[in-house]
């Protein structure tokens, strides 16, 4: 008994793993998207995730991630709950559980500013993450729901930056869209040029969000 008790007294006390950034991952599955532009989406984010160098980045970056999928008014769904990557088992693991992700919602309006205000609220159970992030992906401007700018700005009164992928048809119409009414001051967008380019977007996307040689 005596030994156990010294023991307890020498061993150093080891400090929880903080995190440095929690991440909403939010997917637009709303009714401009058909089922193969949403295999696309689902399938760009478990190929990025299953890179090295994007695995790495989660891992040494201590980042926890969730996943959202949103459309219209009232239609948000946490899709993966908060999972901390603390290992690139923790990342493959993660990945493989966002390519068979089931669609949430089909044929529903597109509301932004609605899906801000849902990825907002899961911050409080992460409350120990420094950064918090929320990812907004999408080929399609807002026509439903209160005004994006207004959910723009809770965000940024909260301290949450916003970033964005648009993901274009034809010429730049949602990236202005974002740029002007979706990121906030300290965001950036990543434009993918069709659906096909969203795996080399996303993975460009979380390699500048959390990678330290981006600062």
């Amino acid at each position: 008994m005596l030994r156990v008790l010294i023991l307890c007294c020498v061993l150093p006390i080891l400090p929880a793993r903080a995190c440095d950034t929690a991440l909403v991952l939010t997917i637009d599955v709303s009714n401009s998207i058909d089922a193969a532009e949403y295999r696309l989406q689902v399938d760009g984010l478990a190929d990025a995730l299953a890179d090295p160098e994007v695995a790495q980045a989660l891992v040494e970056g201590h980042v926890a991630l969730a996943v959202v999928q949103w459309s219209g008014t009232e239609r948000q769904a946490l899709s993966i709950p908060w999972t901390r990557m603390t290992s690139a088992a923790a990342v493959a693991e993660f990945a493989a559980e966002a390519r068979i992700m089931p669609r949430a919602f089909i044929q529903s309006d597109t509301a932004p500013a609605e899906a801000i205000r849902y990825a907002l609220t899961l911050f409080d159970a992460v409350p120990d993450c420094a950064r918090r992030v929320i990812d907004i992906s999408g080929d399609g401007t807002a026509n439903a729901g209160s005004p994006v700018p207004e959910a723009r700005r809770a965000a940024q009164r909260a301290g949450v930056t916003i970033n964005a992928i648009a993901i274009e048809g034809m010429g730049l119409a949602i990236t202005g869209f974002y740029s002007r009414q979706v990121i906030t001051s300290d965001g950036f967008v990543v434009t993918a040029r069709t659906y096909r380019d969203y795996p080399r977007a996303i993975r460009d996307k979380i390699l500048r969000e959390v990678a330290r040689i981006f600062g």
